[in-house]
C-alpha cells in the first residue's frame, strides 16, 4: 500500500491533535542548526506515532519578495542560512524514521499565478541562491522531492529534465523519488522522461495514460521500473516493505511543548527598543493594558498547508496576566474588531436573532426582510457557520460570501478565517446608503445541523473600539499592543502595511501613552510608519501553540530576545527588491524574470545603495556585546575567523555573531558586496567573555560561472566583517584566498 503521508511545515498536518510548533521563519530567526535539528526531531517523531510515513515538508525556497504568502513557511532570503537549517531539520525528521520531501523544486517564491508563471532566472542566480538549499537538503539525504507548480525557463518544473535529472540527480546524486505538487503534473510521456516518479495525489498522468504510453511504446518499461525502483528504494531505506511496519512510538505532548517554547522564545526578534520600555520592569510590570485582537485570541499558524489542530493554545493576556501576578492590574481592549458585533435591535424587519442561529439538520431556513441604515457607511459583514455549505446571504440581490475563485476556498488565514468557537468565518465589505435594503438568507441544515452568526463592523463600532482602547492606554502605566497580518498558502499579500485599521490604532494608542511596545505577529517584512511613536517592537511571526507563554516570558525579561531577521524590512513598498518592476514580479502574461540576478535581500540592499527599516541579521539583547580580537587564517579549503565576544551588561543574554565577506577582485563574475559566510550563537552571563571561532569553506567563497557550468573559488584579497548584522560591522580584517576551485 502507499505510505501515509502528511504536511508539516510547523507540525504534523492531520485530523488530530499535534504539537503546533513556531513557523519555520520563527525557527530560522534563532539562527541555531541544532535547534532546527530538535525541531524535526518532534515533528518526525510525532509523524510517526500519528500513523504517517512520509511528510511534506521542509519548505526551503528563499524569501524573494516581501509579499509572497508562505513566506512564514520557510527560512530566510539567505541561502547558507536555509542551507544549514534545512539539513539539520531534515535529519531530526529522519532520524525518527520519517521521510522528508523537501519543497517546491524550484523557484517557487510566490503564490501568484504559482501554478503557471514561467520563472526565468540565468545559471548563475539559480545555483547560487534558491538551489542551494535543495543541494544541502539532498545532501543530508532526503527521501523525496516535491516539485513546484511553476514553469522555470520555459518548462514545468515538473517535467524539466534540466532540474530534475540534469541538476538533481547527475549533479547532485539524488537517489530518492520525486513527486508533484497536488495536480501540478502536465503530461506524462515528458514528465517521466525528465524524471518525475510520482504523480499527486491521483492518476491522471501516470494511471491509464501511463500504462497506455506503455503499451504504444511512447514510454520505456525501463523507465516505469526506474521510477518504481526510487519509490520502493526509499522505503526499504526506513523499512517499511518488509511486511511489517517499524514500531511507531507514542506522542509525548509535553516533550512537543517544551521544544515549541524554547523554540518560540530563541527566536523572537528584538526589532525596536530606544527607550528600553522592554523588559517590563518595576510599576510597567504591574500596570499594563493589553491591546489588540491576537492579545485576546490565540494566533497559532498562518494559514494553508501550515495549520494544525494545536494540543493546547492560550492567549498573550492570559500568560501576561499570569506573569504578572496577583497584585497586578492588567486591562485589556479589543482595539480591532476581527469577529464583527451583533445587529442591534431594531435594524431587522421583521425582527430575527441572527447570532447563534441553529438550523437542524434536514430543515432549511430562510429570512427575507429589511435591514434598515440610519446612515450612509460603509459595513463589513462578517458570516460565522458551521458545516462545508455556507448559507446564502443577499443584500439587494447580490450574493454577499460567492464561492471564491482559484484557491480561495481552499486555503485561509489560520487567525481570520476562524472564530473563536471553531465555526469558519468569511466577510464581506458593502457600502450602503441610507434607508432601506433587501436582506434574503438561506441556510442548510444538511446531515448534522447547521450554526450560524451574522454580525457586521461599521465606521462607529471601529471608533468605539478604538476609544476603548485609547481609554485603557492613558490609565495603565505601559501598553502592550498585539498586531496581526494573517498570511496563507494560496495567496500574496498585497502590501506590506498592517491590515484593516491597525496602523490607525497604533498611532492613536501610541499618542495616549508612549510607553507602548507593539508585538508583532506577522508572517513577514512589515512597514512602520508608526515606528517612531512606539517604545518597542517585538517580532513574534506565527509562534506556535505555546506562543503565548514565550511572548510574555520575553516581554517581562524571563529570557534574551534570541532572535535576529533572516530577511530585511524595506522601509515602503516601493523600495525593495521586486519593487517597481512588475515583470519582476508579479510577473507580466505570465512571465516573470529575476532580473535582480544574485542580488537578493540584503544583497540587493548593498548594491543599490538603499538603506532598509531593518537590515538581514539585526535583533536587539537586553544587554550589550563587545566584539575584539579579530584574526582571520586561511585554511586549505577557506579560512577560519577567530574573534572574542563579551557581554558587557548586567544581564545574561544571547548574541547572534555574524561573519560576512566581501567580493574576490580575481573573479569577472557578478558578486554581492558582502555575503554572510558563517554565524555563531552565543549565550553570555554578565562580564563572560568567549572565543569564537568560525569555519568558511571554499564554497562558500565560490561563485557559479555559467561558462564552466561549475564553481569557481573567489581568490585574492577579500574583506572580512564580523559583527551583530549585515549593515553592524564591529571588527575588519582581510585574507589572502589561494587559487584553484571551489568545492
Amino acid at each position: 500500500p502507499p505510505p501515509p503521508l502528511a504536511d508539516g511545515p510547523a507540525g504534523v498536518r492531520v485530523t488530530a491533535h499535534a504539537t503546533a510548533l513556531p513557523s519555520p521563519v520563527l525557527l530560522a530567526s534563532a539562527f541555531d542548526p541544532q535547534l532546527a535539528r530538535r525541531y524535526g526531531e518532534v515533528i518526525g517523531r510525532e509523524g510517526r506515532a500519528l500513523g504517517q510515513d512520509v511528510l511534506l515538508s521542509p519548505m526551503v525556497n528563499l524569501i524573494r519578495t516581501p509579499y509572497a504568502g508562505r513566506n512564514f513557511e520557510t527560512f530566510s532570503e539567505d541561502p547558507l542560512l536555509a542551507s544549514d537549517l534545512v539539513a539539520e531539520e531534515i535529519g531530526g525528521i529522519q532520524g525518527e524514521g520519517l521521510i522528508a520531501t523537501v519543497k517546491h523544486f524550484a523557484l517557487n517564491n510566490q503564490e501568484k499565478d504559482r501554478d503557471s508563471i514561467d520563472v526565468r532566472a540565468d545559471e548563475q542566480t539559480m545555483h547560487e541562491l534558491e538551489l542551494r538549499g535543495f543541494e544541502s537538503a539532498v545532501r543530508a539525504g532526503a527521501g523525496a522531492v516535491m516539485g513546484s507548480y511553476n514553469k522555470v525557463n520555459g518548462t514545468f518544473a515538473c517535467e524539466n529534465k534540466e532540474l530534475l535529472t540534469g541538476i538533481l540527480r547527475q549533479q547532485w546524486g539524488f537517489d530518492g523519488w520525486v513527486m508533484t505538487d497536488w495536480f501540478a503534473a502536465h503530461s506524462t510521456v515528458a514528465a517521466i522522461a525528465a524524471g518525475l516518479d510520482m504523480e499527486m495525489p491521483g492518476d491522471i498522468y501516470f494511471g491509464a495514460a501511463l500504462k497506455k504510453a506503455v503499451q504504444d511504446g511512447s514510454v520505456p518499461e525501463a523507465s516505469v521500473d526506474r521510477s518504481v525502483r526510487r519509490i520502493l528504494g526509499v522505503m526499504d531505506r526506513f523499512g517499511l516493505l518488509g511486511g511489517t511496519v517499524p514500531e511507531r512510538p507514542a506522542r509525548d505532548p509535553e516533550a512537543g511543548a517544551a521544544v515549541a517554547r524554547e523554540i518560540a522564545e530563541a527566536g523572537a526578534t528584538l526589532l525596536h527598543n530606544p527607550r528600553r520600555a522592554l523588559p517590563l520592569t518595576g510599576s510597567a510590570a504591574h500596570d499594563i493594558a493589553v491591546v489588540g485582537p491576537t492579545g485576546a485570541v490565540p494566533f497559532v499558524s498562518g494559514g494553508g498547508s501550515a495549520h494544525v489542530i494545536p494540543d493546547h493554545a492560550g492567549s498573550p493576556l492570559d500568560a501576561i496576566r499570569s506573569r504578572a501576578g496577583r497584585g497586578a492590574r492588567v486591562s485589556y481592549a479589543l482595539g480591532e474588531d476581527l469577529f464583527g458585533k451583533t445587529l442591534p435591535q431594531g435594524v431587522l424587519t421583521p425582527g430575527t436573532d441572527l447570532d447563534d442561529r441553529r438550523v437542524g439538520a434536514g430543515q432549511t431556513w430562510t429570512y427575507d426582510g429589511t435591514l434598515g441604515v440610519d446612515a450612509a457607511d460603509e459595513w463589513t459583514f462578517v458570516i460565522h457557520y458551521s458545516g462545508a455549505v455556507r448559507p446564502t446571504v443577499l443584500l439587494d440581490g447580490t450574493e454577499l460570501f460567492p464561492v471564491l475563485p482559484g484557491y480561495g476556498e481552499y486555503f485561509s488565514g489560520g487567525l481570520t478565517s476562524t472564530a473563536p468557537d471553531g465555526l469558519a468565518i468569511r466577510r464581506a465589505p458593502v457600502a450602503l446608503a441610507k434607508g432601506g435594503h433587501r436582506l434574503q438568507i438561506t441556510a442548510q441544515g444538511g446531515d448534522a445541523g447547521q450554526t450560524f452568526r451574522l454580525r457586521r463592523i461599521t465606521s462607529a463600532t471601529r471608533a468605539a473600539d478604538v476609544a476603548e482602547a485609547v481609554s485603557a492606554a492613558r490609565r495603565a502605566r505601559s501598553v502592550v499592543l498585539f498586531a496581526y497580518e494573517d498570511a496563507t498558502e494560496g495567496k500574496d499579500r498585497t502590501t506590506m502595511a498592517l491590515p484593516g485599521h491597525q496602523e490607525q490604532l497604533i498611532a492613536a494608542v501610541a499618542a495616549a501613552n508612549p510607553r507602548t511596545a507593539v508585538v508583532l505577529n506577522t508572517s513577514s517584512a512589515t512597514t512602520m510608519p508608526w515606528l517612531d511613536d512606539v517604545a518597542a517592537v517585538l517580532q513574534m511571526y506565527y509562534p506556535g501553540q505555546e506562543g503565548a507563554a514565550a511572548t510574555a516570558a520575553v516581554l517581562f525579561g524571563d529570557c534574551d530576545p534570541g532572535g535576529r531577521l533572516t530577511q530585511s524590512f524595506p522601509v515602503s513598498d516601493t523600495r525593495h527588491p521586486t519593487a517597481g518592476d512588475p515583470l519582476r514580479y508579479p510577473g507580466v502574461g505570465g512571465r516573470e524574470e529575476y532580473s535582480e540576478g544574485i542580488h537578493l535581500g540584503y544583497r540587493w540592499y548593498d548594491a543599490q545603495g538603499v538603506e532598509p527599516l531593518f537590515p538581514f541579521g539585526h535583533g536587539l539583547s537586553y544587554t550589550s556585546f563587545a566584539y575584539t580580537d579579530l584574526t582571520v587564517h586561511p585554511s586549505r579549503d577557506g579560512f577560519e575567523a577567530r574573534f572574542t565576544v563579551r557581554n558587557t551588561g548586567r544581564r545574561k543574554g544571547v548574541e547572534v555573531a555574524q561573519v560576512y565577506v566581501g567580493r574576490s577582485p580575481d573573479l569577472k563574475l557578478d558578486q554581492a558586496v558582502r555575503t554572510l559566510a558563517g554565524y555563531r550563537r552565543i549565550h553570555l552571563a554578565p562580564g563572560e567573555h568567549r572565543r569564537i571561532t568560525v569555519r568558511v569553506a571554499a564554497r562558500t567563497l565560490s561563485s557559479w560561472d555559467a561558462g564552466r557550468h561549475g564553481w569557481v573559488l573567489g581568490t585574492g584579497r577579500r574583506t572580512v566583517r564580523v559583527g551583530s548584522s549585515s549593515r553592524d560591522p564591529r571588527l575588519t580584517r582581510a585574507v589572502v584566498i589561494g587559487h584553484g576551485r571551489g568545492n
